[in-house]
């Protein structure tokens, strides 16, 4: 086995085991904040949080990405001038959410948006800061020292929050578990690599092979937010802040595999194709769908099992405040798999420097979202509205298709190989699940 195939490999484990351990940290407390915390406030916060996931976004010129991806990314005047222009962006970001606060009010009628957009918007300034040791350690596939950071800065956070919430039981104890998390991860992330600093630095090859790669990031990750972000602020006009607050809790759970899948594409799939980028494509492509195979069959199952008892678990842990989330999430969670189909080939696009198939890939969900999601809604209610999220990811893996085609990186044959095998063994879980007598998934609206 390749020296790289190891690091990937071993990568790949830890990225997986470390986001496993994540998530069940996530539940756990989520099951606590949701005794302690009325829904109305994950409604409230889904709203800011998604406006700061949105302006972020919006502003990326892709620093971790040209890091990990240029020759230059372990040299230190490029890396410090990332870091730079990392501060830089940091406070510009901040400025936008002054500047939004009062016209987001006004939108969602709800003055407790004029506090807490500033105040969650300067958690920009805070992360402009972090070390470039994070964006290092995935350049070099070396992601055990990665991930543990990560759950010790996780585990933090969350006590952070539960503290807040049993102390005062308001909005703030979600906004300020922000805030502290973004400190937490500031102030360790200068300690992981001894010796390894970073200083102000203005370096104008660096700045200009960053500025080269990042118009084209700017264009894919702020469509990259049009296409996963949107239905959130589309809901807040359209549901009431509980209910958005129960679809964020079904979202969430729903969502575990392509959380999952997005961290092994960026921390893993992309850094190593990038190291692989030159050799001819068809030599590429036939590693690439070598590994993507496992990758897919295991995702398969993961989403099946997930579709068939993810009611169960919601109806189970939760209170009936949560009782909708029960039909939500098998919705939700069987339109994932078209997500898994595109995040593990999609990097290979990114690792040749072609980052414009993802964005034409994200502006056809966005359309989807944008024109689809208000329509279903009005005409078949909360239902349809949910269908139309679900569908959503379709369009995203059906455009990426004509990209890896034109490079010659096509992966259609084992697309429809894995799909069929996916929705054979959700058909045997489900018939596995009536048999028992559990009914349904989606029980509740018929």
């Amino acid at each position: 086995m390749t020296s790289l195939k190891k690091l990937a490999y071993r990568g790949a484990i830890w990225t997986i085991a470390g986001y496993g351990s994540s998530q069940v940290m996530r539940f756990g407390s989520n099951l606590i904040l949701t005794r302690l915390l009325v829904p109305e406030y994950y409604g409230l916060m889904t709203v800011v949080n998604t406006l700061r996931m949105g302006i972020e976004l919006f502003s990326d010129i892709g620093i971790p990405q040209s890091i990990v991806n240029n020759e230059s990314g372990d040299e230190p005047s490029f890396r410090d001038t990332a870091w730079t222009i990392q501060v830089i962006r940091g406070f510009i970001i901040w400025v936008v959410f002054l500047l939004i606060t009062i016209p987001t009010a006004n939108i969602y009628d709800d003055r407790r948006l004029l506090w807490l957009i500033p105040i969650m918007g300067f958690s920009s300034v805070i992360d402009g800061f972090s070390s470039t040791t994070i964006y290092t350690f995935q350049r070099r596939l070396d992601l055990g020292k990665l991930t543990q950071f990560d759950f010790i800065i996780l585990t933090l956070t969350i006590l952070t929050m539960i503290v807040w919430a049993w102390l005062s039981p308001s909005v703030w104890a979600l906004g300020m578990g922000v805030i502290a998390g973004a400190v937490y991860r500031t102030i360790g992330s200068h300690w992981l690599i001894p010796g390894y600093t970073n200083r102000f630095a203005w370096n104008r090859d660096a700045l200009q092979e960053i500025i080269s790669f990042g118009r084209l990031m700017f264009v894919a990750t702020a469509l990259m937010f049009l296409g996963e972000q949107a239905d959130r602020l589309i809901l807040g006009k359209l549901f009431s802040f509980q209910m958005l607050g129960v679809y964020s809790i079904a979202y969430t759970l729903a969502g575990i595999p392509r959380e999952t899948i997005k961290k092994l594409s960026y921390r893993v799939i992309f850094p190593a194709i990038s190291n692989q980028a030159s050799i001819p494509r068809s030599t590429l492509r036939a590693k690439i769908l070598r590994q993507r195979r496992i990758v897919l069959f295991g995702f398969a199952v993961c989403i099946a099992a997930l579709v068939t008892v993810g009611d169960l678990i919601i109806a189970t842990l939760y209170d009936k405040r949560y009782s909708e989330a029960t039909w939500m999430m098998p919705i939700l969670c069987s339109g994932i798999w078209f997500s898994v189909l595109f995040y593990t080939i999609s990097p290979a696009l990114l690792a040749i420097k072609k980052p414009l198939y993802s964005a034409q890939s994200n502006l056809a969900r966005f359309v989807i979202i944008g024109i689809g999601l208000p329509l279903a809604f009005y005409r078949f209610g909360n239902v349809g509205a949910i269908i139309a999220i679900a569908i959503a990811d379709f369009p995203l893996y059906f455009v990426n298709l004509w990209g890896l085609r034109q490079e010659k990186l096509s992966c259609i044959s084992q697309d429809i190989q894995g799909t069929v095998f996916f929705i054979g063994l959700l058909a045997l879980f489900l018939f596995i699940r009536y048999f028992l007598g559990f009914g349904v998934p989606i029980q509740a609206i018929l």
